[in-house]
């Protein structure tokens, strides 16, 4: 067998790439609007949290996962660990958080996807075209869904190219705001009257959370890395840390610009990325930078649109045991995008709303349902290769965050808790 014949070997770089790319679109588009309470120490301290929890998380999911045939998900771990009680559970959770992210990345995609094809009509044609934004959602979704379906290998491609060119774009803007950074705003102080910040950060936690729900996609990168417990952890690790280090910069690039009242119509837009650059715009310096921000949102929707469905797409596969074929795959692809698709033509929402019910079922399969296969698969498994650190006490930890988490959407949806509105 010739090198050029010999399978390529799976890269620690685009595991962490994919788990980045399913978070990082999520939360660059919810996080300044949700933190706005809290504003800018605030949103970093509750970030750093989260970040801690969500990855301690992850790694028990790879702990418990790594003790299950090459290919099992969510679904056959939870069944075999915690009984058909929890996996109704845990399915219930994991396909609303899924399908619901599915459902906000084709919205927001669809409309930046419309935004885009009139633009670029408008550089060939006299007479820009103006596509609905319901065609718009479906040429969105054939394009990155067909990624999904032919395998693994070209999502880790596609998403590291995303990755790659969502970063440069990122840099760029980013770079070109934080010279405009101001104290006085970054830190609120130019406000003559007395401000409240603690009282909205129950209401930030359940989007900062669902900011890092890249767990779905674990199951399916045990599988690729051959049960190699070590390029996993490393790819969780680095990827999470990417993620985390774009939002501090987002958040310090946005919120050192726009004042905190300034929030107001953004907030009542419930996080819309294009209000967002319409009241950046004032404070934006450099003609070209909205429009690097535009490319930005749209690379970091799509990368995360393809992280989310890859995991959603292998977990359904699991359930109904579709085999690994070009019918199999076919079936499971119809599964996975259709009905987000019909729910999106027909009932469109905002993107911050449909995060915080991310964050609700989030906290359960991404936090609760972690501790508890760590904590019976150690008591099954006397022996085992990987474990996570912290012993019995961080499984009480993240069981605690978890719990905090759930209790503060619930609340926030009971309208028992503050809300900022600028």
């Amino acid at each position: 067998m010739t090198a050029s014949q010999r399978p390529s070997k799976p890269t620690r770089f685009g595991g962490a790439m994919i788990i980045a790319g399913t978070a990082i679109g999520a939360g660059m588009l919810a996080n300044p609007t949700a933190t706005s309470g809290v504003w800018f120490i605030g949103s970093v301290l509750l970030l750093l949290y989260v970040w801690f929890c969500m990855y301690t998380s992850g790694l028990m999911l790879l702990e418990a996962t790594l003790h299950f045939p090459q290919g099992a998900s969510f679904h056959t771990v939870v069944n075999a660990l915690l009984g058909p009680r929890w996996n109704l559970i845990t399915g219930v959770a994991v396909a609303f958080v899924l399908y619901s992210l599915t459902y906000a990345y084709i919205f927001v995609g669809g409309g930046l996807t419309q935004n885009t094809l009139s633009a670029a009509s408008g550089w060939l044609f006299e007479q820009p075209l103006q596509p609905s934004r319901q065609l718009s959602s479906v040429v969105f979704l054939l394009v990155l869904a067909t990624s999904v379906w032919v395998s693994t290998k070209v999502v880790d491609r596609f998403a590291t190219l995303l990755i790659g060119g969502m970063l440069t774009s990122f840099f760029l803007s980013v770079g070109a705001l934080l010279p405009t950074v101001t104290p006085s705003v970054l830190l609120n102080l130019d406000v003559q009257e007395q401000q409240s910040y603690w009282p909205y950060l129950w209401a930030a936690l359940p989007v900062c959370l669902a900011s890092f729900g890249y767990h779905g996609n674990v199951p399916s990168l045990v599988s690729y890395y051959n049960k190699q417990a070590q390029p996993v952890a490393r790819s969780i690790l680095w990827g999470s840390l990417l993620a985390l280090a774009i939002y501090l910069l987002w958040q310090l690039a946005v919120q050192g610009n726009l004042p905190r009242a300034e929030f107001a119509p953004v907030i009542a837009a419930d996080g819309d990325v294009a209000v967002l650059l319409q009241a950046l715009s004032a404070y934006i310096t450099t003609d070209n930078i909205a429009g690097i921000l535009s490319a930005f949102a749209y690379m970091a929707i799509a990368s995360s649109f393809l992280g989310v469905t890859l995991g959603l797409f292998d977990y359904i596969r699991d359930v109904f045991n579709f085999p690994d074929t070009a019918s199999g795959r076919f079936k499971t692809a119809l599964l996975t995008f259709l009905p987000p698709l019909l729910a999106c033509l027909v009932f469109p929402t905002g993107f911050v709303k449909v995060m915080g019910y991310v964050g609700l079922m989030a906290a359960i399969w991404a936090a609760l349902v972690p501790a508890l296969l760590v904590r019976a698969s150690r008591k099954r498994f006397a022996q085992a290769d990987y474990q996570v650190f912290g012993g019995t006490a961080m499984i009480g930890f993240i069981v605690v965050f978890a719990a905090v988490a759930f209790i503060a959407q619930v609340l926030l949806l009971l309208q028992l808790l503050p809300v900022f509105k600028g």
